[in-house]
């Protein structure tokens, strides 16, 4: 069953001589449940490609559609909340909130859209994520895998259809990314969670089950060699 789907997306700054394509003509599928990787070296417009399947950035043309809803039709106001419920994002840096504990920082999606967290998610994530211990820790109490376990807790607290990761192990030494990169499959492999990882690491992406590339804003299939 497909999730995500783009058609004909493009990103374009500038004018005439400036004008810059940061991503060309990309089109897209993901099936619900799957764990897709994308390839590309820094100015590649991978992270403006995730910023638009997130809802974050609007296309300068083409459409984004998740579960059938075409996101850059809403308003700026129902793009936000479909945005907070729908998708969970994932970045190198890990942005919590200093002053919130781990637990607030986990919980932080379900307070801004007025809900409860589930007190059994909570722990279940917790657990999952090996900061049942850590829950009354600030930020700065916690190494950057720590930090990042959070991060990867408040994107799924909300059970979002898809899990955006951009460069999610960017900023961590090898160890750490390489245990971030296993709660990503474990993610995708108990709650089903689609998955979409950017990264510039080529042996990291080989662990998902596709593996695409951008180069110059053109996506492509990098198993086969052809454009996607």
């Amino acid at each position: 069953m497909e999730i995500l789907r783009t058609e004909h997306l493009f990103k374009k700054y500038g004018k005439g001589n400036n004008e810059v394509i940061a991503v060309n003509d990309a089109n897209l599928s993901v099936a619900q449940g799957e764990f897709v990787a994308i390839v590309g070296s820094s100015g590649s417009g991978k992270s403006t490609l995730v910023h638009m399947l997130g809802g974050v950035d609007r296309p300068t043309s083409g459409r984004v559609l998740i579960e059938d809803n075409d996101i850059y039709r809403m308003s700026d106001d129902k793009l936000a909340i479909f945005r907070r419920r729908q998708v969970g994002l994932i970045y190198q840096f890990y942005n919590l909130i200093p002053v919130l504990n781990v637990e607030e920082n986990l919980t932080l999606p379900c307070e801004l859209d007025g809900s409860k967290p589930d007190p059994e998610l909570v722990q279940e994530l917790a657990g999952m994520l090996g900061l049942k211990k850590r829950l009354r820790h600030l930020p700065n109490e916690l190494s950057g895998g720590q930090q990042q376990r959070v991060a990867i807790g408040r994107a799924l607290i909300t059970r979002p259809a898809i899990l955006l990761a951009d460069e999610p192990t960017g900023n961590l030494d090898t160890r750490a990314g390489n245990e971030i990169m296993e709660l990503l499959k474990i993610s995708n492999r108990r709650y089903k969670q689609t998955v979409i990882m950017i990264t510039h690491n080529l042996e990291l992406a080989k662990q998902a089950d596709r593996v695409l590339g951008i180069e110059d804003g053109f996506l492509y299939n990098r198993n086969r060699g052809a454009e996607e």
